[in-house]
């Protein structure tokens, strides 16, 4: 049963902003073809937000002009706002709307008129990407976190550095829990546990 289930996994759930027509039936073709799924279609940005939000996709492809608004703009709104990627559809290489795509967070450019042997590398790509980027905004956040509780610690122990982050780490591997749950621990707590090891 369960690889009947792993067989017929889409590759990608895929939303698509799109209020051209025939734009949209070609990414849907080209999508399935590849093994992916379209899970749900917009043509406004005004939706487009909450489109990702109801269908959870892997991916989204979004294309630049959309008719209450600027497709870029809704890709930028989206891609803050959920743990989506998403993909730019257009026409349009000029210079301008690279940057500002680029700066909006999306990750991936595919051109119209879509090419089929195209999508797969750009979806597959542009997930990578996202999640890589999750991944070290993650682990950006999470050193934050420890720079922090080891500042804690060196202010009311009077330790140096090394000494503050060999303390933490110590609390860590005696507790048995990832050094940065031991941190944000400490951070809610008034003030630093008595009980955190001498080294």
């Amino acid at each position: 049963m369960a690889s009947v289930m792993a067989r017929t996994r889409a590759r990608w759930r895929v939303a698509v902003v799109d209020d051209h027509g025939p734009s949209r039936v070609d990414v849907r073709a080209a999508v399935m073809g590849a093994g992916g799924e379209v899970i749900g279609e917009a043509t406004r940005c005004a939706d487009a937000l909450s489109l990702v939000n109801e269908t959870r996709p892997d991916v989204a492809i979004f294309a630049a002009g959309l008719p209450d608004g600027d497709g870029v703009a809704a890709a930028a709104a989206v891609t803050s706002a959920t743990r989506c990627p998403v993909v730019l559809f257009t026409s349009h290489t000029r210079d301008d709307l690279v940057a500002r795509a680029k700066a909006g967070g999306v990750m991936a450019y595919l051109l119209k008129p879509l090419r089929p042997p195209e999508l797969a590398p750009t979806l597959d790509l542009a997930v990578a990407r996202f999640a890589e980027t999750r991944r070290l905004r993650q682990t950006l956040e999470e050193r934050k976190v420890i720079e922090r509780a080891k500042g804690r610690i060196m202010d009311r122990l009077d330790l140096t550095e090394d000494e503050a982050f060999r303390r933490l780490r110590r609390a860590a591997m005696d507790s048995r829990r990832p050094m940065v749950d031991v941190a944000r621990a400490l951070l809610v707590s008034e003030s630093v546990p008595g009980d955190l090891p001498r080294i």
